[in-house]
């Protein structure tokens, strides 16, 4: 009984069927217990409960409890069977392929037939990809963002002919992964186009497959407040034990059987541990999550969004995510080992040569439909040039024909003006595309009739310059290098030479010769610097890590903060020297300073020097060329120290650390993007803040109920006990009254109030089990007791008061006037409670903004003043009230209530202060 949509919201193993790989294809298994979001709890009908309350007589309760279970139960195997097919929609894909045998033979059958080892045709038209697959012949523009969120198709070429060890984590571009569109294939196939690729990986060991396996069977999160909820819960199982043997005492002094006292027992229980608590709980974050999806904020982890609001440290990737992600081109500067000439502002300036030849070639921008796709900044640098470019049609072999015979993958061709009137088109015959590893990218390419076969090299500048011979580069590289990253500019540098067509990679990028720098400019996004400064403000250290940027050019976007210190590979690993400076400067102190590592001495910390991470990583605001692999270690490593890490970045390479982090927000244009917990549509960060204020508020909602749904079990089972002393009991419609008209209706509506407008520099407390909460809880109990004894008392002392009948116990002597004068106080008592709890300064908005919640209030506070002062025969009847006509007493128990309510206002008032001042300190 008494459970207060307790049944109804009780979780229960709902067996439905689920999804699992079957090779490559998706099939309905056997059932198993799905767990999905706890956004939407799973309702049950417990038979025992609702036999314990018609052995006891309480039919309208269990009735009730009955229909509203049944409806739970539907609503909730709709949703869950929704949430199922669409699961198995997005993993399900069964289609047929074209394979290769080993006799030369092609075969067509189901993707589901696929095994490891397989050879798949791509068909020119492209595919969506039954499996991961590694590219042997020809090249793909494969759209990622299912997986990735990363909206920009990316071009994959086949693997080296070199040997090695396949990882397809360090050989992305040459691995088709399952799941994404492949757009178009061409060159593989001599006179009827596509691709060629070798099957890796099928069923859940691919990309897709860990992503869906992922969904189903989610990490648990280690979050404190969850943690604390469960303990709690046993030590409200303690206070009902203490309940069941104090009421087993009181009672067996009556005529009570030994059936009846195990039935009050078992009641006690049901009273004191509220089943309903751990969904109750979710409303907050429901409201929470419905707001951050009208903001345009997507979230496929709810629980997340309370971790959101104890975020201590945020990080950023930069291109995209801080900075626009288009780049401008500033401008080129040719060196060679005489030194850099002057910038040329405009590349068509350029004289015909190789620095203008490398510019127009070296990338991987495919034609789709006519129109160039790829990296914006390659994009960017082909337009800048105006070169065009040109692909082979189909199985045309009139562009082979024109480049001596040669397999051609593009053309790129100078535009018809005199300044480039000298210029001829240039033929990419190899490409070997850019990795995030080896900051760098280059191409093969012959002029017409197959002459001139040269290499192109582009990539970060430091990386470039140690590919090319030393003569070759100018003795000011890096002081020149250093201050356009110090001007906050991007520098790539661009490197060639001659050699012969089909060499491996390891041939092509050596003994370059250095050719120049490209100087771009990355402009801030309007709303970074106002977004990082009230993330400071608020006391949350903002954090950047990027990848293909100089230390120096982000330190200079990260004006706004104190100076940074960079750290360069030499300063960590040179050991005699440097050692003993950064051993002294960690240690000491001395001046507040901040750090600017790169990947390579990130690494070399984590590697040789894993002493003085720690104390690094507490200096350490910006991270540059870090490897995706190094920003998922280096959220791991800030987890280590205790921080709730957020992560915000928009490209694939953010993809492990968006997933590794407590929160990781992706800023992405694909909408089927699942790479992170929360995916925003809106292309710059300030959707940050709104993330951390409605976590906030979630959180701090959350907390609010837990104390409710706990105080209102407290006082029912005071009620409950204290009657039992008198050998009476609370009736079965007026514990319904209780459960479903009061506290279900106030508990729905309290966590409606939306967050604060400003980020407080405190965060919210997490802990259930502090001292300050303890001692709330338990000071707001003693008092709650008080006021129903001083009531009980108060109706005992009057000249008109009728004992109740003693020859009968429990609920069978209703009415009387113990029952009523504690039902009517305790009933004020469950309304005056949801008001001190929900009480979120500073994280929420003033009560009066969640105008439901007080409409709510102010209706039940009416409705039970009715019932208090004036109650109707018929509802007295119904309710089993006793009828008392002395007004002036009827207006003291107002009064009492109005005075438990004050003393509990101000015990929450100290409780509240003395956690701030307990955070303070």
């Amino acid at each position: 009984m008494k459970l207060r949509l307790k049944v109804s919201l009780l979780h229960v193993n709902v067996h439905l069927p689920t999804v699992t790989y079957n090779n490559t294809g998706l099939r309905p298994a056997h059932s198993v217990p799905l767990s999905l979001s706890p956004s939407i709890p799973l309702f049950s009908l417990p038979q025992s409960l609702i036999a314990l309350w018609l052995t006891d007589s309480y039919y309208y309760y269990a009735a009730c409890i009955v229909i509203i279970s049944l409806i739970s139960i539907c609503v909730s195997l709709y949703e869950i069977r929704k949430q199922s097919n669409t699961i198995r929609s997005m993993a399900q894909q069964i289609t047929n392929v074209t394979v290769r045998r080993s006799s030369g033979e092609e075969d067509s059958l189901s993707s589901v037939e696929l095994v490891p080892g397989d050879c798949v045709l791509i068909p020119q038209e492209g595919l969506l990809l039954p499996c991961d697959a590694a590219l042997l012949a020809g090249e793909c523009m494969v759209n990622e963002s299912m997986l990735t969120g990363e909206s920009v198709p990316v071009m994959k070429t086949p693997l080296p002919a070199a040997g090695g060890r396949y990882n397809p984590e360090t050989q992305r571009r040459h691995t088709l992964f399952c799941g994404t569109q492949c757009i178009q294939a061409k060159g593989g196939r001599p006179g009827r186009g596509g691709a060629i690729a070798v099957v890796t990986s099928t069923g859940f060991f691919t990309a897709k497959g860990d992503l869906v396996s992922s969904i189903l069977y989610p990490q648990p999160i280690n979050f404190r407040f969850y943690q604390d909820a469960i303990k709690f819960l046993l030590f409200l199982g303690g206070v009902a034990l203490c309940g069941t043997v104090y009421s087993i005492v009181i009672l067996s002094r009556t005529n009570t059987t030994w059936w009846e006292l195990v039935i009050r027992a078992l009641d006690i229980v049901t009273i004191v541990v509220p089943p309903a608590l751990p969904a109750a709980i979710t409303t907050g974050t429901i409201y929470a999550q419905s707001r951050l999806k009208r903001e345009g904020v997507f979230c496929i982890s709810p629980p997340r969004i309370n971790i959101s609001g104890k975020v201590s440290l945020f990080c950023f990737d930069k291109t995209g995510t801080l900075t626009e992600e288009g780049l401008d081109v500033w401008g080129v500067m040719e060196g060679s080992g005489a030194g850099f000439s002057e910038l040329v502002p405009d590349p068509r300036l350029l004289p015909q040569g190789p620095m203008l030849s490398a510019m127009a070639c070296c990338h991987s921008v495919a034609l789709l439909g006519g129109q160039p796709l790829g990296d914006p900044l390659e994009l960017k640098m082909i337009e800048s040039t105006g070169w065009e470019l040109e692909e082979p049609a189909g199985d045309d072999k009139t562009l082979d024909s024109e480049f001596g015979g040669h397999r051609v993958l593009a053309v790129m061709r100078p535009p018809a003006c005199p300044l480039q009137s000298e210029s001829v088109a240039v033929a990419l015959v190899q490409r070997f595309p850019f990795s995030s590893s080896l900051q760098r990218m280059s191409v093969v390419t012959v002029n017409p009739e197959g002459q001139s076969s040269l290499a192109f090299i582009k990539g970060a500048p430091e990386m470039v310059a140690s590919l090319c011979l030393r003569e070759s580069v100018p003795a000011q590289f890096s002081n020149t290098l250093r201050t356009f990253a110090s001007d906050g500019f991007r520098v790539l540098a661009l490197g060639y030479k001659t050699l012969c067509v089909g060499v491996h990679r390891g041939e092509v990028e050596r003994d370059m010769q250095f050719l120049g720098l490209l100087v771009m400019k990355n402009l801030v996004k309007p709303e970074s610097a106002e977004v990082i400064t009230t993330l400071r403000l608020a006391h949350l250290r903002t954090v950047m890590v990027t990848g293909m940027k100089h230390n120096l050019t982000i330190i200079n976007i990260n004006r706004p903060m104190p100076c940074a210190i960079p750290i360069t590979k030499g300063t960590v690993c040179n050991t005699p020297v440097h050692r003993p400076l950064l051993s002294q400067g960690l240690y000491q102190g001395v001046i507040n300073y901040h750090l600017a590592i790169n990947g390579k001495s990130f690494s070399a910390l984590c590697d040789h020097f894993p002493e003085y991470l720690p104390k690094v990583l507490m200096r350490g605001t910006v991270y540059a060329r870090m490897a995706p692999e190094q920003k998922t270690q280096l959220v791991t490593e800030l987890q280590k120290l205790n921080y709730r890490v957020g992560m915000c970045g928009d490209g694939a390479n953010d993809c492990g650390a968006l997933r590794a982090a407590d929160v990781g927000v992706s800023l992405s244009e694909a909408e089927a993007s699942v790479a992170s917990p929360f995916t925003s549509k809106s292309d710059n960060i300030s959707c940050v803040p709104l993330l951390i204020r409605e976590g906030r508020c979630s959180l701090v909602t959350s907390f609010s109920l837990f104390k409710y749904m706990a105080l209102y079990s407290l006082i029912q089972f005071s009620s409950v006990l204290i009657l039992y002393t008198e050998k009476t009991n609370l009736g079965d419609l007026q514990f319904l009254f209780f459960d479903m008209v009061l506290v279900t209706l106030l508990a729905i509506v309290m966590g409606k109030g939306g967050p604060s407008t400003e980020l407080h520099p405190q965060r919210p407390p997490a802990s259930l089990l502090a001292l300050p909460v303890l001692a709330s809880l338990t000071l707001h109990t003693l008092l709650l007791i008080l006021g129903q004894v001083s009531a009980l008392l108060i109706t005992t002392s009057q000249d008109w008061f009728v004992p109740l009948n003693s020859t009968m116990s429990g609920a069978a002597n209703l009415p009387n006037l113990e029952d009523t004068s504690v039902f009517d106080l305790s009933g004020y008592q469950y309304i005056i409670m949801a008001v001190v709890v929900t009480k979120g300064y500073p994280y929420k908005r003033p009560l009066y903004y969640n105008v439901v919640f007080v409409c709510v209030l102010l209706v039940l506070f009416a409705l039970m003043s009715w019932l208090v002062l004036a109650p109707v025969p018929f509802l007295r009847k119904l309710l089993k009230l006793y009828y008392i006509p002395d007004m002036n007493f009827k207006i003291l128990l107002v009064a009492l209530a109005a005075l438990n309510f004050v003393f509990c206002f101000l015990l929450e008032v100290m409780y509240r202060i003395n956690y701030i001042c307990i955070e303070l300190v």
